[in-house]
C-alpha cells in the first residue's frame, strides 16, 4: 500500500511544485525588460494579471476534482465505458465554460477595474496580459478535465510530464517573443497561451498512445445521460461551493492584512508562503487519496478502502511532523530567502508559532478533501468547510479588537482545525462503518 501511495503522490507533488514556476518565469522575463524602472510596472502587471486569471480558474477546479473521483470509481468497477463517458462530460463542460470566459473577457476586465487600483498604469498592463492569456482557457480547462481523468485512472505520471513540457515551452516561447521580437508583456502572455496549447496537444498524443483502445466506448448520447449528468453536477456544485469558501477565507486574510499597520501585510504574505509550500506536498497525497479511495470505493473493497485511508493519514502525520521541525529549526532561513529586510524578518518572529501549527492542524483537512472527492461524498466536505468558514469570521471579528494580527492567525488555524475535525467526524461512518455501499443519490 505504501508503494501505491508514493507512486501516485510523488509525481503529483512534482507537478504541484512546477505550478508556481510559470509565474516565476514570466516575472523574471519582464523584470529584465528595460533599465528605466518600468520593469517594476511589468512585474506588478504580471502579478495582477496572473491573480485575475488564477482567481477565475480556481473556481473551475471542480473540472479536475469531480472528474477524478468519478473516474476512480469507474476504474474500481472496471467500467471502462463509463470512464470514457465521464471524460466526455467533463470536456464538454470545459468547452462551454471556456467559450463563456472568452465571450465575457471584456466585462471581466471592466469588473477588475472596479476592484483593483490602477497605480502607475499597472492595471492597464495587467488587462493587456489578461486579454491575451484568457484565450488559453480551452486548453487550460480541457487539461483540468483530462488531468482529473488520468488521476482517476491511477496515472499520475502523465500530468507530471505535461507540466514539465508546459514549463519548458513557456520559458522558450516567452524568451523568444520578448527578447527576439521585442513584444514585452504581450510576448510573455502569448508564450503562456501557446505553451498551454502545446501541453494540450501533448496530452492528447499521450492519451491516444496509451488509451486509444478505449475510444471505441465513446458515445455522446450515453455521456449526456440525465441521471449521470445530475450526479456529476451535484458533486461539482459541492466542490464549487467548497472552493468558494477557500477563496473567501484566503482572500479575506489578505484584505484584513492590508488594513493593518506596516509591515504586517508583508509579514503575513511571507508566512503564508510557508503554508503554500506545505500545501504542495500535502496536495500530492490528497490526489493519491482521490485515486485510491475512489478506486476501492467503486470496487466496494471496504478492506482496502479503510487500509488506504489509514496509511494516507499516517503519511500525512509524518510529513506534518517533518514540516513542523523544518519550520522550527529553519523557518527564519526560509523567510530569509523571501526577503532581506531586517525589520520584516524581525516582525515575523512573534507569528512563527502559528506557522508551526499549520501542518498539524491542516493535514487532515487536505487529505480528507482527497478521500471524500474520491468517494464523491462531497456534501460532507461542503458542510465541514461551511462550518469552519463561519468559525473563521466569527472568531476574527470577536478577537480582532483585542488581539489584532494574532486574531487573524488564531482564526486561520481554527479554520484549518475545524475542517479537519468536522470532516473526520462526519465521514467516519462512511469509511469505517460496516458497509460502504455507493451513494444512489
Amino acid at each position: 500500500m505504501n508503494r501505491r501511495i508514493l507512486s501516485l503522490a510523488l509525481p503529483n507533488i512534482i507537478t504541484n511544485i512546477t505550478v508556481p514556476l510559470l509565474g516565476l518565469v514570466d516575472t523574471a522575463i519582464v523584470g529584465h525588460l528595460d533599465t528605466q524602472g518600468s520593469s517594476l510596472d511589468y512585474i506588478g502587471a504580471i502579478a495582477v494579471g496572473t491573480m485575475i486569471i488564477n482567481f477565475i480558474y480556481w473556481n473551475f477546479g471542480f473540472l479536475r476534482m469531480g472528474t477524478s473521483g468519478f473516474t476512480a470509481q469507474s476504474f474500481g468497477k472496471r467500467d471502462l465505458r463509463e470512464s470514457i463517458h465521464i471524460l466526455t462530460r467533463a470536456l464538454l463542460i470545459a468547452i462551454i465554460i471556456s467559450i463563456g470566459l472568452i465571450l465575457l473577457q471584456y466585462p471581466i476586465a471592466l469588473l477588475a477595474r472596479q476592484f483593483i487600483e490602477n497605480k502607475n498604469e499597472v492595471l492597464d498592463l495587467a488587462i493587456r496580459y489578461f486579454l491575451i492569456v484568457v484565450w488559453a482557457a480551452p486548453a487550460t480547462l480541457g487539461m483540468y478535465a483530462i488531468k482529473g481523468w488520468l488521476i482517476g485512472m491511477q496515472d499520475s505520471k502523465t500530468p507530471m510530464y505535461i507540466a514539465i513540457i508546459i514549463n519548458i515551452m513557456n520559458i522558450v516561447l516567452s524568451l523568444f517573443f520578448v527578447l527576439k521580437l521585442n513584444m514585452k508583456i504581450e510576448g510573455v502572455a502569448l508564450g503562456t497561451v501557446l505553451s498551454q496549447y502545446i501541453g494540450l496537444i501533448a496530452v492528447v498524443i499521450i492519451w491516444f498512445a496509451r488509451y486509444s483502445k478505449l475510444k471505441k466506448y465513446f458515445n455522446l448520447r450515453a455521456s449526456l445521460d440525465i441521471i449521470k449528468m445530475k450526479e456529476f453536477f451535484r458533486v461539482n456544485s459541492d466542490i464549487f461551493l467548497r472552493t468558494t469558501c477557500l477563496i473567501l477565507v484566503t482572500t479575506y486574510f489578505t484584505i484584513a492584512s492590508s488594513k493593518m499597520e506596516y509591515p504586517l501585510l508583508a509579514v503575513n504574505a511571507i508566512l503564508m508562503q510557508l503554508f503554500t509550500l506545505f500545501s504542495y506536498f500535502m496536495d500530492g497525497f490528497a490526489y493519491a487519496s482521490e485515486s485510491l479511495c475512489g478506486r476501492y470505493y467503486g470496487a466496494k473493497d471496504n478492506r482496502n478502502l479503510k487500509k488506504s485511508v489509514k496509511y494516507i493519514l499516517v503519511w500525512g502525520l509524518g510529513i506534518s511532523i517533518v514540516f513542523m521541525n523544518l519550520y522550527y529549526f529553519f523557518g527564519q532561513n526560509l523567510i530569509g530567502l523571501l526577503t532581506d529586510q531586517e525589520h520584516v524578518l524581525e516582525a515575523t518572529k512573534p507569528y512563527m508559532i502559528w506557522v508551526l501549527l499549520i501542518p498539524i492542524t491542516g493535514f487532515v483537512a487536505f487529505l480528507y478533501d482527497g478521500i471524500l472527492i474520491g468517494m464523491t461524498k462531497t456534501e460532507i466536505m461542503r458542510n465541514a468547510i461551511f462550518i469552519a468558514t463561519a468559525a473563521f469570521f466569527l472568531l476574527y471579528f470577536l478577537l480582532q479588537p483585542l488581539l489584532g494580527n494574532t486574531a487573524l492567525w488564531i482564526s486561520f488555524i481554527s479554520y484549518l482545525l475545524g475542517r479537519s475535525i468536522f470532516m473526520a467526524i462526519l465521514s467516519h461512518k462512511s469509511i469505517f462503518g460496516k458497509s460502504n455501499e455507493n451513494s444512489t443519490r
